[in-house]
């Protein structure tokens, strides 16, 4: 067994490990003391002096809330969209087997794994060439395009380590596929759907680029923070605002990571 000085990491590694957090958390740290600056036109360091006065204007905005109304109605409906054919997708992947599954899998996937922009410029083309007017609703399905791959991910892991037995046994006791489905099936995966739901609404709340390609003449709050940072009017109230889309993001990912961290441990694992 390793002693306790062996098992020790070395102090560069420590130096290293601070220096890599502090490269990652530092701007993120100006966000929140900017929002707090007196200072209404540049960011001067130091702040000149600090104030609150900045949340009280940021409250008082119309086109702040209209655009945060905007973020959070396209982020609910895509990861609702995403949470029923993600799962279902996995569950045909992981629990079927038929011809051109990989292929499936594969395509499922790989909006993620493209470029934003490319996903973008397709999205606007296909909208283009069937007439479809810009609205809420072509933002919402250009974010379902990736919010469906992180459910999709959470579900078909968790489908594969849920053991087929349960399903069987169920059956054979005279349950239904609807019973099977509310008393088996969904208790197992239910963690890794909702973890996976989390994860596509902070993806969706703050997504910019194919936003940029699929909203036309609407604003959702990432998109109004980058109009406010090239014509800034006030520009602590961007910091504001950026504070709240890091806290809306930070806390739907905190929580899909509590959820997920014990997901190894399914009813029928192993059996």
């Amino acid at each position: 067994m390793p002693s306790d000085r062996s098992s020790k990491a070395p102090m560069g590694l420590k130096i290293a490990a601070a220096g890599g957090l502090a490269f990652l958390h530092l701007p993120i740290l100006l966000i929140f003391v900017y929002a707090f600056t007196t200072e209404e036109k540049s960011y001067r360091w130091p702040p000149p002096g600090l104030t609150l006065k900045w949340f009280a204007v940021t409250w008082n905005r119309p086109d702040v809330w209209e655009a945060l109304y905007l973020s959070l109605q396209v982020a609910a409906v895509s990861t609702l969209i995403a949470i029923l054919l993600g799962s279902l997708c996995a569950a045909a992947v992981a629990k079927s087997r038929f011809f051109g599954r990989e292929v499936v899998s594969l395509m499922v996937i790989l909006p993620i794994a493209l470029p934003g922009i490319i996903t973008g410029i397709a999205l606007r083309s296909a909208f283009h060439l069937a007439d479809i007017p810009y609205s809420m609703w072509t933002i919402i399905l250009g974010h379902a395009t990736f919010c469906v791959v992180v459910v999709y991910n959470n579900a078909v892991a968790r489908f594969r380590r849920t053991s087929s037995s349960l399903i069987e046994a169920s059956m054979d006791l005279g349950a239904n596929g609807f019973q099977t489905l509310r008393h088996v099936i969904l208790p197992n995966i239910g963690t890794a759907l909702l973890a996976g739901g989390m994860l596509a609404f902070a993806l969706s709340f703050d997504e910019v680029i194919v936003t940029t390609f699929t909203a036309g003449q609407e604003a959702t709050l990432p998109i109004w923070m980058l109009e406010e940072l090239v014509r800034p009017r006030q520009r602590p109230v961007t910091n504001v605002v950026a504070v709240v889309v890091v806290l809306v993001t930070f806390l739907p990912i905190l929580g899909a990571y509590y959820l997920t961290r014990d997901g190894d441990k399914t009813a029928g694992h192993g059996k």
